[in-house]
């Protein structure tokens, strides 16, 4: 009789919400072989909602074959780990009765285990794989080898951004930094200006971000634009998640080159001619500044290093106002236009996806804790 396992379990949705789909797998935690193994898609839902179901999906699982064993249950949803083990308030009410479900099924002294997204391969593998049975015209249920155990193999790779698993998306969660005295007196500020760091009150709005996302949960690295502001909004949270922080130059904000230090109306007063060219078109830079379309460019490419070193996984990019623009646009395949008619406040958050085999998503936009 098998004396330990292990459950794992993932969900997701493509485009929260979206198609979702769940996997769950009970494994002899000593040999490594599988025992069961159920994929199934359930609709249109969350990604919470999904990795509920997969949880759910396990415990069926564990008490159908293996309910005399001892329990430790895996999972890469940080949201729903610490939920079940009581760490954190279920605040949702969507996720309310799922949890009760789950509870109704939990063995006692479950042993409850966040691991990073890589190694919770199988079970994504199980969810993707019913996606991708419903999209091809089947059942959308995955069922695995019963009493049969064998191993499950790694997630293969596939072509387009990343590298990834066939299915898997990367989740940029884009954090606008926290304000400075250059925001407070509305002045343009690029990355050829004085450099300000956050005020009293930006110090405060990154640490209010920085609970919100631990909250959530679920972030696997942090970069961040090399400026003092976002450094220091990135620190925030980095101090409050336990995550390291990788500068990605890339997602600097625009240089405003003359432009600098000064407002909108004074920059009409003083250069109301070069001011209309730029309205008029993003290829026109400000003086000795940096043009929209060249701003696009780079943003463009630390999007395609970001997804292909953090593929399947979820990342906080720490950057500015037209970077962030930038990249919705980018996700929503928007004409250029489209960044002047977006607002992002400060310390606000916006998540995009980028799929490994297909274009990106906007999950949320300039979302203020």
């Amino acid at each position: 009789m098998t004396s330990r396992v292990i459950i794992e379990a993932d969900g997701g949705s493509r485009g929260n919400p979206g198609p979702a789909s769940y996997g769950a797998l009970i494994r002899d935690a000593d040999t490594g072989a599988v025992i069961a193994e159920r994929g199934e898609t359930i609709g249109v839902a969350t990604n919470n909602v999904a990795e509920y179901s997969g949880l759910i999906a396990g415990l069926e699982l564990f008490n159908e074959h293996t309910p005399d064993a001892q329990l430790e249950v895996r999972m890469d949803s940080k949201l729903v780990i610490e939920q079940m083990a009581g760490r954190w308030k279920i605040k949702h009410p969507d996720m309310k009765p799922l949890a009760a479900s789950a509870q109704r099924l939990v063995p006692p002294a479950t042993v409850w285990t966040w691991v990073p997204r890589e190694k919770n391969a199988a079970a994504d593998a199980l969810a993707n794989a019913a996606l991708d049975s419903q999209r091809d015209g089947g059942t959308g249920l995955v069922t695995g080898p019963g009493a049969a155990a064998h191993p499950m193999p790694a997630k293969p790779a596939a072509s387009g951004w990343g590298g990834g698993a066939s299915g898997a998306a990367t989740t940029l969660v884009l954090l606008r930094h926290g304000v400075t005295a250059s925001t407070d007196r509305k002045v343009f500020s690029g990355s050829g200006s004085a450099d300000p760091g956050l005020t009293e009150v930006g110090h405060e709005q990154a640490h209010r971000a920085a609970l919100w996302l631990k909250e959530h949960g679920g972030i696997d690295a942090i970069v961040a634009s090399p400026l003092r502001r976002t450094r220091e909004t990135a620190a925030a949270v980095a101090d409050v998640l336990g995550l390291p922080v990788e500068i990605e130059d890339g997602v600097i904000e625009t240089a405003f080159g003359d432009w600098d230090g000064y407002t909108f109306a004074e920059i009409q007063e003083r250069w109301g001619e070069e001011l209309r060219a730029w309205l008029r078109s993003t290829a026109v830079a400000p003086p000795g500044g940096e043009a929209f379309d060249a701003v696009d460019e780079r943003v463009a490419a630390a999007r395609d290093r970001l997804v292909q070193a953090y593929a399947g996984r979820t990342v906080l990019v720490v950057s500015h106002v037209t970077p962030i623009k930038l990249l919705v646009r980018h996700a929503l395949e928007a004409p250029m236009k489209v960044i002047y008619k977006m607002e992002l406040s400060p310390a606000s958050i916006t998540t995009v996806q980028w799929w490994a085999d297909g274009p990106g998503s906007l999950r949320n936009f300039n979302l203020v804790p």
